[in-house]
């Protein structure tokens, strides 16, 4: 199932979910002119061909005690395909990294990385980042507020 064969339920059913994961199926039903039944079908199909990958909460992270989010900007010094793969595992396990995207151009790889106050970060930044083999360079910027923070894609556009 790809994005060319949704109906206009099936992207209301998607933008529903995104908005609020929690919603039972009979509100979601209701919500898109449907019984349960035909409802959850579809929600399993789109789970099924991987329009709809996973369920999870958004959490409050000054709340939960991490005041500090970081962009930081790696350069590696090899650009081959070994090279970035092994960058790209190194990260997958450093849970303070949040998200991790190799861009095309000067900088290799953006991080989105997440610490409770700036002396962890730096012994994040210090010890398991910039100490990674064939890191170049890394420079970081300091997030002073977030204004917009949408998770997911505008469906229906």
């Amino acid at each position: 199932m790809t994005a060319s064969v949704l109906d206009e339920t099936d992207i209301a059913i998607l933008a529903l979910l995104q908005e609020d994961g929690r919603m039972s199926n009979v509100d979601l039903a209701r919500r898109v002119g449907l019984t349960a039944p035909p409802c959850l079908r579809r929600v399993r199909a789109l789970e099924e061909n991987g329009l709809i990958r996973a369920y999870h909460a958004e959490l409050n992270g000054p709340g939960l005690g991490y005041t500090i989010m970081v962009f930081a900007m790696v350069s590696l010094k090899s650009q081959a395909e070994s090279d970035l793969k092994a960058f790209e595992d190194h990260v997958a396990t450093l849970p303070e990294v949040r998200e991790c995207h190799m861009l095309n151009g000067e900088i290799d790889f953006i991080l989105k990385v997440v610490a409770r106050d700036l002396q962890s970060f730096q012994q994040f930044l210090t010890s398991k980042l910039t100490s990674a083999s064939n890191v170049a360079s890394v420079k970081t910027s300091l997030t002073i507020r977030t204004s917009k923070n949408e998770p997911g894609i505008p469906v229906g556009i």
